[in-house]
């Protein structure tokens, strides 16, 4: 393996925090996506970019990835100071719940400002790049996200209000995502390479933006969550075997009541 730009940060130094998810067909854990001559990213709602670049070259480089395999993936914030606001895990009814469009008044009063602001709390307290209203209980159209998953670098921000797709590429790609709601879940989803996007601000000003790779990504996988769709609906059946196991110990721990 190779290690570019911010090796030393792998290799040892202190206040970061790094996992694998996808370097060949048996390693698939974590957030960090390790393909060769590729650039890997953090994979949705995990954790921080550590590395611009990997490349593979050796197994005599087991033991570093080993090293990187082993330490944490995102967490459960649980109680978050500031707000009362958690994530909800599968199956909640909340994550399958028809979401609302936000009105004009209630942009007008700042709850919607509100909520933004406290959802992004829990995002970075989870060590996410992405949080959809659903997943903490309201069910409202609403995202908000930062590609760069530092809470330090606020203007990387994005909070979008009634957001929709009205175009996207007919290229696809895979990528392997996680989510927030699926605690210690993973799997390949395929998506679009890029969408064109319309929504409103918290200001109600229109937004009109075209995401490609990464950040269409996150957006992609937000965006289900408003249609009450979550990753798992989008793995293919060798995916979803690997997780079910899983899903159903949530399933069977929320008792009566859970939507599948």
């Amino acid at each position: 393996m190779r290690i570019t730009d911010m090796s030393a940060a792998i290799l040892g130094l202190t206040g970061f925090k790094y996992t694998v998810s996808a370097f060949t067909p048996s390693i698939n854990r974590g957030a960090l996506s390790v393909r060769q001559a590729s650039k890997p990213f953090v994979l949705n709602n995990s954790k921080k970019l550590v590395a611009s670049s990997l490349r593979y070259h050796s197994s005599s480089n087991k033991d570093i990835f080993e090293l990187l395999a082993s330490l944490d993936d995102e967490v459960d914030p649980g109680k978050v100071e500031g707000t009362d606001l958690t994530v909800l895990k599968y199956p909640n009814p909340s994550l399958r719940a028809e979401n609302a469009e936000i009105t004009q008044e209630e942009l007008d009063d700042g709850s919607i400002a509100k909520i933004a602001k406290e959802m992004l709390l829990v995002m970075y307290a989870a060590d996410g790049v992405g949080l959809a209203a659903p997943q903490v209980g309201i069910n409202k159209r609403l995202i908000v996200y930062n590609e760069s998953g530092d809470s330090k670098k606020w203007l990387n921000e994005i909070i979008m209000v009634n957001p929709k797709i009205v175009e996207f590429s007919n290229a696809k790609d895979v990528e392997n995502e996680g989510c927030l709601s699926f605690p210690d879940m993973r799997g390949n989803v395929e998506r679009p390479k890029w969408v064109k996007v319309e929504a409103i601000s918290l200001k109600g000003r229109k937004i009109k933006k075209k995401f490609k790779g990464w950040e269409s990504r996150i957006f992609q996988h937000e965006y289900d969550h408003l249609d009450g769709v979550v990753y798992i609906d989008r793995l293919s059946e060798e995916g979803r075997a690997e997780v079910q196991p899983k899903l159903d110990a949530l399933a069977e721990n929320f008792g009566e009541g859970g939507a599948l």
